[in-house]
């Protein structure tokens, strides 16, 4: 019966040693990550039992401040061409869509009627002319008579009414010519200013009449320069007024820039990314021109007007478009990759790699996101971020780092941003 005991005894030392010696050898082993050899030599490059990371440098750079919203091209010039004048067309100069310039003609009426008309009022007033030269002889006359008392007061008198009368006639011949060759004038229509014709609606041998509500001739639109009309929200117009309010030493004011994803050419509205998501098109910059004086208090809204160069004639009338807006400039922001960021409620955390290798959690401040990048407060510049693999992560967790797989639009907005240049608008994305 004693033997029991020291038995039972023996069977717990073996089960207590065998234990020790299982967890000394998967210990030393390379799967368990110990202090074996094979422990040590990895050490060298990461800590024992790392996670691998995929991570980003924070860059410091010049950020632009920027608001978005939705706009419609629009001509600073347009205008539909109507007769001003009941006649037959006799030519037409202009055809569909062609480009024109200010003061070129484009359509000629019959105009024989107005131009005897012209004639008509041109004889009449040189008959005129030539009585009233006949009617100042008169009065000149009677002025030597009455010096030489041959006639009376009131015969000088009577004369020099008729010379009165005769030159307000005059006057009258020389206002009906004029009339006339207004009249005339208005059978030949030319282009006010230099734009794009449209359709063209009549043909020689057409008859028109003087209409403001009858089909126009043809409407022509300025293409080169153009504007783009959009509305942004009564909470943007403070920092709106701001950024085009001179400064303290009275400087010339340089409007903010306002910048457009165009079309691309492939044939769509703008090209694929490289991960099939928004796509990208080529970018047109102008600059503000105009803010309305009132917000439309139906809306919440207010109107403004951007000015483009469109020489290569990319924008069109009526089309819609994303607008973006720059109203400043954050100088040395840190940047990161909005997909870096932690939410936790209203909190928001990074994970850094620190100099012993392991992740730390730090709280950040987001001030202002573009596209997919971050402006934080709370990390250096030239800190490691943890951009692939945090969801694995707790505060203190050795890892093992690697370059973060970022598509290469993200990865050259990032590249841009460690040289230091201002946020480039030509990768915008469209919506």
């Amino acid at each position: 019966m004693r033997r029991k005991p020291l038995v039972l005894s023996l069977i717990v030392v073996l089960l207590v040693a065998g234990g020790g010696w299982w967890w000394k050898s998967r210990a030393a082993s390379p799967e368990g990550g110990g202090t074996g050899p094979a422990a040590a030599a990895r050490g060298a490059s990461a800590p024992a039992g790392a996670q691998t990371v995929g991570v980003v440098t924070a860059q410091r750079r010049d950020v632009p401040v920027t608001v978005e919203a939705s706009g419609t091209v629009t001509p600073i010039n347009q205008v539909d061409l109507r007769a001003q004048t009941t006649s037959t067309i006799r030519d037409v100069l202009v055809h569909d869509g062609q480009t024109v310039t200010r003061g070129q003609v484009l359509f000629r009426f019959d105009e024989r009627a107005d131009r005897a008309n012209l004639d008509k009022a041109r004889a009449q007033l040189a008959r005129d002319k030539a009585a009233l030269g006949d009617l100042q002889r008169q009065y000149e006359r009677a002025k030597d008579l009455l010096a030489q008392h041959f006639v009376a007061q009131s015969a000088v008198d009577t004369a020099l009414a008729s010379l009165q009368g005769g030159r307000s006639l005059v006057d009258a011949d020389a206002a009906a010519v004029d009339s006339a060759s207004v009249a005339l004038s208005y059978n030949e229509i030319r282009a006010p200013f230099s734009g794009r014709a449209g359709a063209v609606n009549v043909w020689p041998g057409s008859l028109v009449q003087a209409s403001a509500t009858g089909t126009p001739l043809v409407n022509i639109v300025q293409i080169d320069p153009i504007a783009i009309s959009f509305n942004l929200p009564e909470t943007e117009l403070a920092p709106v007024l701001d950024a085009m309010r001179p400064g303290a030493t009275g400087a010339q004011v340089t409007p903010p820039e306002v910048q457009v994803v165009l079309p691309s050419i492939e044939g769509g509205p703008s090209r694929q990314d490289s991960k099939g998501g928004k796509s990208v098109g080529s970018v047109a910059r102008g600059k503000l021109t105009f803010v309305d004086n009132l917000v439309d208090a139906s809306t919440g809204t207010i109107k403004l007007k951007a000015e483009f160069t469109n020489d290569a004639q990319k924008l069109w009338p009526g089309q819609y478009l994303r607008v973006r807006m720059t109203l400043r400039s954050m100088k040395d922001a840190i940047v990161i990759p909005q997909a870096a960021i932690i939410l936790r409620g209203s909190d928001r955390q990074v994970y850094v790699v620190g100099p012993d290798k392991t992740a730390q959690l730090k709280p950040v401040k987001l001030r202002y996101t573009f596209g997919e990048m971050a402006v934080v407060d709370g990390v250096a510049a030239g800190a490691t971020v943890v951009l692939d693999g945090k969801q694995n992560l707790r505060p203190g967790t050795p890892v093992r780092t690697q370059p973060a797989a970022v598509d290469p639009a993200a990865a050259a907005r990032l590249a841009s941003a460690g040289a230091g240049g201002g946020a480039s608008v030509t990768d915008i994305a469209a919506p």
